[in-house]
């Protein structure tokens, strides 16, 4: 991987479009990126992580999103990152956009924008860039398959965090063991183990189960026994050894005792059934005898009964002979009853319609009262004339009433639009005066109001004019004192500098070894090397003091740049508002404003008087309507009121005669229609009652005659003689039971058997039942016995066959069980086979380390002059596990010891060689990806002038086969020493970067 140009626009501290051209800088094979702190030279590396992978590295991920966004960017301004880089031998540019909070487009406030990603490839033959992805998920795929690395392996291996390595030589074998497995991705051998573990856990339960099952059947299978077996179940827990043999082994003896105590049951059984089979016999012949000598007994009693009731039999036959002749004089009776009953009713009706009728109808009779109201109806029907007549003059009547009314209204309206119109003149020039006024005052605040918003913008400007002029004198304060605090921080810092430069000896001679030579003169004696004094100045001090002037200058020109803001805004708040006082501007704008609302108000009121002037229109219009449609009713009412008032005259005249003494025509047809049907009534009624009498005679007749012929002296008592149904039922049924039973007695006396088993003794049932019942329930015993023991030998059957599938279905499993119990402690690192206790994904990181351990010791020596070399180490750290140790070889003493142990600078550049071993690792890893371009991190300040040079010559040996190293350093010596450089200088709006190469 090479990286061409890098574009960075409105991206942390560069609130401008800034440019980086790698191709210059790595022409040397090694530049240098430096600048002062705060700068921005970790935003370049940022910037590069972010359009590669869309994030940021490390702990600095947390914070992006719209925080990547620059503070000194322009407020349209969008953050982009373009990255134009080469990989796997294709020519790529990245460009990534975060999202960020742009203006809206309309109105106040902001908007925000969803992050966007593009693609694409440089296609030589054409000449031409090629799009091929603005998807965030495929740029990423796509980046991460060409480079061979992740985002975490990247910021390790392409930007070599010196600090991280610094800790990983520091650090104990879990930490070691948490960074190995992120870059060498490690993690499927922790699954493994975990799988591993998981499978053990799974293969263990199912054997505990089928031991738990297969001693729920041992159990279920002494249930089943009893207390036949007097060996009890093994005793033993699930997964215990031997458990499946000593459960089978108890089960064939529970079966076999089973066996034996069935066979028994079974002759038990056979000779209960015998004994209960004669008892049987025996208690049927004694129920038998018993059952004729109580058919005999109760024969007998019947027999008295009947003979007690023969009198009374005969009587009720003499009874049933008198009902049946009376049957025959029935008919007459109810004949007779039926006219009897009509005669009452219709001379009940007779006398109430006589009550009815006047007097003079009393002794009248059906011919009479018909004549009469057949009269009554003829006089009626001449009143129907009179009737319509009458209707008539009720409706005339109720147009006079009408017509008044109307006539009223009418008079009601005319006055009432005479009233109105006469002030209609006068009304009408009163709205026509406010319309002209309102028209007025609207012209009037037009012309106002054109003159009130300039002075309204003239008095905010004098206003800010007033705030920046008292801010100007305050800012010029500040700058004042921040410029004079950064010239005395300057000149405290140069007098510390002067000092330290004076007493550099003491410093130099503090670092001087016997035997070794001078960095001064070379000379390996050192006869008299200086000494601090109790003033001197180190180069700590000196640092602070530089850091001091450097904040206070920066305040100081944050402070000048503040002043210049606040003296433009007073030019231009100066020039808009003029030089008139703000008092003055603020009385003009009050007076043109208290006018313009005056004026705006007297012209508020125009829409609503033209709309009352319309109003008011439409309103005579409608008076002067109503005032002639009132006088053209008036006149047609004259010519109805006198054709109403001749119809009721003549119609009055001819209802006088038509109602004679009554009050009206209706009343008089009423009192007729009552009368023709009262005499209708009665004249009916009475023809009713001669009938009925005619035919209560006529069945008198006929009852005397029907019974004399039945027998019977007088008719009442043959209806003394008569039965109704429920005597009849009841008397026949006492007859035929009657003669039933003694039809039945005759019967059981007659039997053979019955008389032959009277004459012997008396059956004894009691004796033969207990008998019987003691043989069935012997057999009820047997029989239960046999059926215990069969359900007992089924059951044991049953869960021994049970038992022994499980047993056969659990061999296999207690076999996978026993395999992978023994992979996952090894793997875990708990078996006793694993001697040094090394988990799998350990002992894999393990190998690795030792790989790295070997590419950095390569380095190492060079760097430290053969001295030093890192080996892995595989001991137990005390009680715990062994595999991720890590060792330094001194050769000057011939001993190993901890990486935590090694100096300052040691540590640097042991760590620098580790970075560089784990690249070249981690590169092989991911498929020999070729990596051109390298960064390395801060940290060469701790080294001195020799081990500087060695570590820059194997810096410099990174540049074979066309690879760049860029170092991120503060020293200042490596300004000198490379000269392709890149440098991030701060300022009031941001960071710039100035890029220098060889040629420069």
């Amino acid at each position: 991987m090479r990286l061409h140009r890098l574009d960075i626009t409105a991206f942390g501290p560069f609130g401008g479009t800034q440019s980086v051209d790698f191709d210059e800088l790595s022409a040397a094979g090694l530049f240098l990126l430096h600048g002062p702190t705060g700068a921005g030279k970790t935003s370049v590396l940022d910037a590069v992580c972010y359009a590669l992978y869309g994030a940021v590295p490390g702990a600095r991920q947390s914070g992006q999103g719209l925080t990547l966004r620059s503070d000194h960017a322009a407020p349209a301004t969008r953050t982009e990152i373009t990255l134009e880089l080469t990989a796997a031998g294709r020519r790529l540019e990245v460009t990534r956009q975060p999202p960020w909070a742009r203006p809206k487009k309309r109105g106040t406030g902001t908007t925000t924008e969803k992050a966007q990603s593009w693609l694409r490839e440089y296609e030589a033959s054409a000449d031409t860039w090629k799009d091929l992805s603005r998807s965030h998920q495929e740029i990423g795929e796509e980046i991460t398959q060409l480079l061979g690395m992740s985002r975490e392996q990247f910021c390790q291996v392409v930007l070599l965090p010196q600090g991280d390595f610094a800790r990983f030589l520091r650090a104990d074998a879990e930490a070691r063991g948490k960074l190995l497995g992120r870059l060498f991705d490690t993690h499927r051998f922790a699954e493994v183990e975990k799988r591993l573990a998981e499978r053990r856990r799974a293969a263990e339960a199912e054997v505990r189960e089928g031991d738990a099952a297969l001693l729920a059947d041992a159990h279920r299978m002494q249930q089943a026994a009893g207390d036949i077996v007097e060996v009890s179940p093994p005793d033993l827990a699930p997964g215990e050894p031997g458990l499946a043999e000593a459960v089978l082994t108890w089960a064939a003896v529970a079966r076999s005792t089973a066996r034996e105590r069935l066979t028994l049951a079974h002759t038990a059984r056979t000779a209960a059934e015998s004994a209960q089979a004669a008892a049987d016999r025996v208690l049927d012949d004694v129920r038998e005898v018993a059952r004729l000598q109580r058919r005999f007994t109760e024969a007998r009693e019947r027999a008295a009964r009947l003979e007690e009731r023969a009198d009374a039999h005969q009587e009720a036959q003499a009874r049933m002979e008198r009902g049946r002749k009376a049957e025959k004089v029935a008919p007459a009776l109810d004949l007779r009853d039926d006219a009897e009953a009509e005669h009452r009713s219709a001379s009940t009706d007779e006398a109430r319609a006589r009550l009815a009728l006047p007097d003079t109808y009393t002794g009248a009779g059906a011919p009479g009262l018909a004549a009469a109201a057949r009269k009554a109806a003829e006089e009626l029907g001449g009143l129907e004339s009179a009737r319509r007549a009458e209707r008539r003059l009720g409706e005339l009547t109720q147009e006079r009433v009408s017509l008044d009314r109307q006539e009223r209204e009418d008079e009601d309206v005319q006055q009432d639009a005479e009233s109105w119109l006469a002030t209609w003149e006068a009304t009408r020039a009163e709205l026509q005066a406010r319309i002209e006024s309102a028209q007025e005052a609207t012209t009037r605040a037009e012309q106002l109001a054109e003159r009130r918003d300039p002075a309204q913008a003239r008095l905010r400007a004098a206003r800010q004019r007033d705030q920046f002029a008292r801010d100007t004198d305050a800012a010029h304060a500040r700058a004042l004192g921040a410029r004079e605090r950064a010239t005395d921080a300057r000149v405290h810092w140069l007098d510390l500098k002067e000092q330290r430069l004076q007493g550099i000896a003491a410093e130099l001679a503090a670092g001087l070894v016997d035997g070794e030579p001078c960095a001064v003169c070379g000379s390996s004696a050192h006869p008299a090397p200086a000494r601090k004094d109790a003033g001197h100045v180190d180069r700590e001090a000196e640092e602070r003091a530089l850091a001091v002037y450097q904040r206070a200058d920066e305040q100081a020109t944050e402070d000048e740049r503040r002043l210049g803001v606040v003296r433009e805004a007073l030019a231009a708040a100066s020039a808009e508002a003029g030089d008139a006082p703000t008092a003055q501007l603020a009385e003009q704008a009050e007076g043109l404003e208290l006018h313009y609302a005056e004026t705006r108000a007297a012209g508020s009121g125009l829409h609503a008087a033209r709309e009352r002037l319309a109003q008011a229109g439409l309103e005579h219009e409608r008076r002067v309507a109503a005032q002639q449609q009132a006088a053209l009713r008036a006149a047609a009412r004259v010519s109805h009121r006198d054709r109403n008032d001749r119809e009721r005259a003549s119609l009055e005249k001819e209802l006088a005669q038509a109602r004679g003494a009554a009050d009206s025509v209706a009343a008089r047809a009423a009192q007729l229609e009552r009368q023709a049907a009262l005499l209708t009534e009665a004249a009916e009624a009475v023809r009713a009652a001669e009938d009925t009498a005619q035919r209560l005679k006529d069945a008198d007749a006929r009852l005397s005659d029907a019974a004399f012929r039945a027998g019977f002296d007088t008719p009442q008592a043959a209806a003394v003689a008569l039965l109704d149904d429920a005597a009849h039922r009841d008397l026949q049924r006492r007859l035929d039971a009657w003669q039933l039973e003694d039809s039945a007695v005759r019967a059981v006396l007659a039997e053979a058997d019955t008389a032959a088993a009277a004459e012997r003794p008396a059956a004894d049932l009691a004796v033969a039942e207990r008998a019987a019942e003691s043989a069935a329930r012997r057999l009820r015993e047997t029989a239960s016995a046999q059926d215990e023991a069969a359900r007992r030998c089924t059951e044991l059957d049953r869960l021994s066959t049970r038992a022994g599938t499980s047993v056969r279905r659990l061999a296999p499993l207690r076999e996978e069980f026993d395999r992978v119990a023994r992979l996952a402690g090894l793997a875990a690192g708990t078996s006793a086979e694993n001697e040094r206790k090394m988990r799998l994904e350990s002992y894999v990181l393990a190998a690795r380390l030792e790989q790295v351990a070997a590419a950095a010791t390569v380095r190492l020596q060079r760097m430290s002059s053969g001295r030093y070399t890192l080996v892995h180490s595989d001991d137990r750290a005390g009680r715990g596990r062994s595999g991720l140790g890590l060792h330094v070889v001194d050769a000057w003493t011939g001993r190993e010891r901890d990486t935590a142990t090694l100096s300052g600078g040691e540590t640097f550049f042991a760590s620098l060689a580790l970075a560089l071993g784990l690249a070249d690792v981690v590169t092989d890893e991911a498929g020999g990806v070729r990596l051109d371009t390298l960064f390395i991190d801060e940290g060469f300040g701790s080294l001195d002038d020799q081990t500087l040079d060695e570590v820059l010559d194997v810096l410099d040996s990174l540049r074979e086969r066309d690879r760049s190293v860029g170092i991120v350093s503060h020293v200042a010596d490596l300004r000198r020493r490379i000269h392709a450089q890149l440098e991030v200088v701060k300022g009031r709006t941001g960071s710039v970067v100035r890029q220098r190469g060889v040629q420069d």
